[in-house]
């Protein structure tokens, strides 16, 4: 194994997705401006939803955010041509991860994927060929890497379908409830609708996805299924991008298979002017980074979507531990939040507008996480503190998972600006899906 991990092996697979990855975030932080993103999550909203802790991260002020994601974009291009190489991804993925941190209100799971690619990449040299830096300063210019580069990536896949799978284990998914519904909600066009909503066709896709994601990497690993496989993916994902258009994921999720095929055939796919590397043997020369980073950060990541085993309750109710775990399109969620502030002194209650502070998309997703009806809540006593008035706050709230009956969720005798969040924990005031009612005080 130590030899395999740090045998020399040509860097083509590196280099070629350095290109396609440069490419594909100055494509998603450009689009975003240009599909009205920026605007809807960032300039529109008064605030936003940041991540539990960080509520000081908010948007620049004005248009500043078309500003901050303009950089983005010309950083992507200076990953993609390999200018600046350490200093351009680095900084794009400081600034990705204050976007990804920023709001909730629009989260999806290839956003936290571009953060993680993005740390990994931050330390691997792929800017050693076909780069401006190797032509500025042919000192750095190499034919050939480490396998354990290639490896990290491969691992990093790895684990996000590993737990994609794991996660399409439970009855909505296998009986094929979510999939009717994704597919009833997102596909317009007449004939198509009546084809997908058949329950031969949603329950094919169902089982489908979970072969897909069980079975993807052993067979991309394996040199006679390699080429079957990769075909497979490509229609896979291009099924997804045409019905779901979750933007650049299915694109970033095909450009790994560069990792999976043989150096020499990337090198002779897409850098046919690259000499051939030669030379074998074994070099340890970032061996420290391999050991005292990535194995800690990979480790990290296998524990991190187990969390939710140890909190109590179903996550695909209460939420918590769903995120940064690989729960992809596995529900849809429906619901209404309804907040009574109580002022404390006069025990009168008073009015709130949630239209007048919320956009319709932040309204909607905060209805139905438990995350957000708290962040609301503090935000609500803290209005009202400015006006010199201290207040309770509870929600009347009520959830639906996968069109089920809506359910009680938060419990409204507890005044949700008083009481604090755990992460790592069940927070008792999201009722347990088998509690009985609690009727309003």
């Amino acid at each position: 194994m130590r030899e395999r991990l740090f045998k020399q092996i040509d860097n083509a697979p590196l280099v070629v997705f350095r290109i396609f990855f440069g490419f594909l975030l100055a494509c998603e932080t450009f689009g975003a401006i240009l599909t009205g993103w920026v605007k809807n999550n960032f300039i529109t909203p008064k605030f936003t939803f940041s991540f539990i802790g960080m509520d000081w991260l908010q948007p620049l002020p004005g248009y500043g955010m078309y500003f901050y994601f303009a950089v983005m974009g010309i950083l992507g291009l200076m990953v993609m041509a390999g200018y600046k190489y350490r200093y351009s991804i680095a900084l794009f993925t400081l600034l990705w991860s204050g976007v990804y941190f920023m709001q909730k209100t629009s989260y999806n799971n290839h956003y936290y994927l571009l953060v993680l690619v993005c740390l990994i990449m931050c330390f691997l040299p792929a800017h050693r060929y076909a780069s401006i830096d190797a032509k500025q300063n042919p000192e750095i210019k190499t034919l050939s890497m480490p396998a354990w580069c290639s490896w990290v990536m491969i691992a990093q896949v790895t684990i996000v379908y590993f737990f994609a799978t794991l996660a399409k284990f439970y009855p909505a998914w296998l009986d094929g409830t979510f999939t009717r519904n994704l597919l009833d909600s997102s596909v317009s066009i007449p004939w198509l609708h009546d084809i997908m909503t058949q329950k031969w066709f949603y329950l094919f896709i169902a089982y489908a996805g979970i072969a897909f994601d069980g079975l993807i990497v052993p067979l991309m690993l394996y040199k006679r299924t390699r080429t079957i496989a990769f075909i497979a993916s490509i229609i896979f994902h291009i099924f997804n991008s045409i019905t779901l258009q979750i933007g650049i994921f299915p694109f970033f999720a095909l450009s790994f298979a560069v990792f999976f095929y043989p150096p020499d055939t990337i090198k002779r796919v897409f850098l046919k002017k690259k000499p051939a590397f030669l030379s074998e043997g074994t070099s340890y020369k970032g061996k420290k980074i391999l050991l005292y980073f990535f194995v800690p950060y990979l480790i990290i990541q296998v524990l991190l979507p187990l969390r939710h085993y140890f909190i109590e309750g179903d996550v695909l109710w209460t939420e918590e531990g769903h995120r940064l775990s690989w729960r992809m399109m596995l529900r849809n969620r429906n619901g209404r939040t309804h907040f009574v502030v109580i002022d404390k002194q006069t025990k009168q209650e008073l009015n709130y507008s949630l239209s007048e502070n919320l956009t319709p998309k932040q309204r909607s997703a905060m209805n139905t996480r438990p995350d957000m009806i708290w962040q609301m809540a503090q935000r609500i006593k803290q209005d009202f503190a400015k006006q010199g008035k201290e207040v309770e706050v509870h929600a009347n709230s009520t959830v639906g998972v996968n069109a089920d009956p809506n359910k009680i969720f938060i419990d409204p005798n507890v005044d949700l600006a008083a009481v604090p969040w755990d992460y790592f924990a069940h927070c008792d005031w999201i009722l347990l899906y088998d509690d009985n009612n609690i009727p309003i005080k």
